[in-house]
């Protein structure tokens, strides 16, 4: 089997919740060692569940937990089921350290002088408490690249403000752009959409870093905001105001630059999903109340393709209909007479459908669909993973795949401190003496310590 590019390449994960992990996640499906650094005294809030020790009743009624064990469920490993988190701790490692203790800080120390990347997410504020400034790393590892990923940068009057990313999503602008025209702001959902943009640009400078080197020999510093990777990409409305003084309003499901377009409601269905052999650990048989459908029509030989699918019904030869401006000006009756047509389907037979005569369309799926859909089947998109506490499913597979260098989830989300005994024996060479000492004084775990708190970012 061909090398994973990353192989070789240890990378060192201090980070909550999920801009940081995902970043890490991407290194890690690409063959570095990512090892994720975990504190048994701190419990970052939302990235190993919503608690240390999380009661039944709430893990049963919050979204984001893992199916229960069938020998029952137990406080004990709630951390180790956490959704969120396992959704990007695949192919990771995990280790505890005391980090506020100095001989926590040493061992930390001794880890950065053998890795190539440092990886971290927190507030300004944590790593300067914590004495790892890019000043103290450098002299401790020369070569390594230290990667801070925080929501409003290192810098400047936001430096030390916390952030899930819904507070940079409001402040980077995307919040008020999405919605409906005839809904106030307050009817915004979380989209979390800077962690992922933050993830996976976080990944990219680490992979350019990592190249930088190999042609200086020398690490880097990456100061890298979350709000400002993700700001690029609402680059059109923000120029739009540079050029023109022009706020971009909500629009709904229309689209910015004049096509025809919308989210139209399909015919009400009920039928069997069937996973395709051998995947376990989904549901036999869901039921589908209703489905969507996205359709666009940019021109007028898309119009003409849309009305041939539709059977050329008299409404689409209307005036109103003529050309495409009238279109755009009776978009509202325009939406009433496809969804009168869309409702008499199921979204994917209007897919077909419109695609067919070429119309850009396709149907809006939710994650019950995403496991049966044809073309997520036949590219293998999702793999199966088994973890020793949440059992066999089906999880999100690479984001992308090269062709000379096969690739697959090797490694289960991991659980807490599950690879203390390589990271402090193989890695660090400490010795059983030492190791049993450190596991006394409470360095060393698989599980939050009682007196284990929650914190910020």
């Amino acid at each position: 089997m061909a090398k994973l590019p990353l192989e070789g390449i240890r990378v060192i994960e201090l980070c909550p919740i999920w801009a940081g992990p995902y970043a890490g996640m991407h290194l890690a499906d690409w063959g570095a060692e990512v090892i994720r650094v975990e504190n048994r005294y701190h419990f970052p809030v939302y990235t190993r569940g919503v608690m240390a020790r999380t009661p039944e009743i709430i893990a049963k009624q919050s979204a984001g937990y893992a199916a229960f064990k069938k020998d029952g469920y137990s406080e004990e490993i709630a951390h180790n089921i956490f959704v969120l988190f396992n959704a990007h701790a695949r192919n990771k490692l995990s280790c505890t350290m005391k980090l506020q203790d100095p001989k926590g800080l040493e061992l930390f120390k001794r880890l950065i002088k053998v890795s190539d990347v440092f990886l971290e997410s927190n507030a300004p504020r944590v790593k300067e408490r914590l004495g790892f400034t890019w000043e103290v790393v450098r002299e401790i590892n020369p070569r390594i690249i230290m990667l801070s990923m925080p929501g409003f940068g290192g810098t400047g009057p936001y430096k030390d403000y916390r952030a899930l990313g819904a507070h940079q999503e409001g402040f980077g602008g995307h919040t008020y752009l999405r919605g409906y025209v005839d809904e106030d702001l307050t009817s915004t959902t979380t989209v979390y959409h800077t962690d992922e943009a933050g993830g996976l640009t976080g990944a990219l400078a680490i992979v350019m870093a990592l190249y930088q080197r190999s042609k200086t020999g020398k690490g880097t510093y990456i100061d890298m905001a979350q709000v400002e990777s993700s700001m690029c990409h609402l680059a059109q409305a923000i120029m739009d105001y540079s050029m023109n003084r022009r706020i971009t309003e909500r629009m709904g499901n229309r689209d910015y630059h004049g096509a025809i377009q919308g989210c139209y409601r399909c015919r009400d269905v009920r039928g069997k999903f069937l996973p395709a052999a051998p995947l376990t650990g989904i549901p036999e048989e869901i039921e589908v109340v209703d489905t969507w459908v996205n359709i666009t029509i940019t021109n007028d030989q898309e119009w003409a393709g849309f009305c041939r699918a539709l059977g050329n019904p008299d409404w689409t030869r209307d005036e109103k209909f003529s050309d495409h401006l009238s279109r755009l000006r009776n978009h509202d009756e325009l939406d009433r007479h496809i969804e009168e047509w869309t409702r008499q389907h199921d979204a994917y037979e209007v897919m077909f459908l419109l695609q067919r005569e070429g119309v850009p369309a396709g149907p809006v799926i939710d994650e019950k669909d995403a496991y049966s859909d044809p073309h997520l089947r036949a590219r293998g998109f999702f793999e199966q993973l088994t973890h020793a506490d949440a059992g066999t499913h089906l999880y999100p597979g690479l984001a992308y795949t090269m062709s000379k260098t096969p690739n697959s989830l090797r490694l289960p989300p991991c659980r807490l401190g599950e690879h203390n005994e390589y990271v402090y024996k193989k890695i660090l060479a400490v010795s059983d003496e030492e190791y049993a000492e450190l596991e006394k004084e409470g360095h060393i775990g698989t599980d939050f310590a009682p007196e284990a708190i929650g914190g910020g970012l």
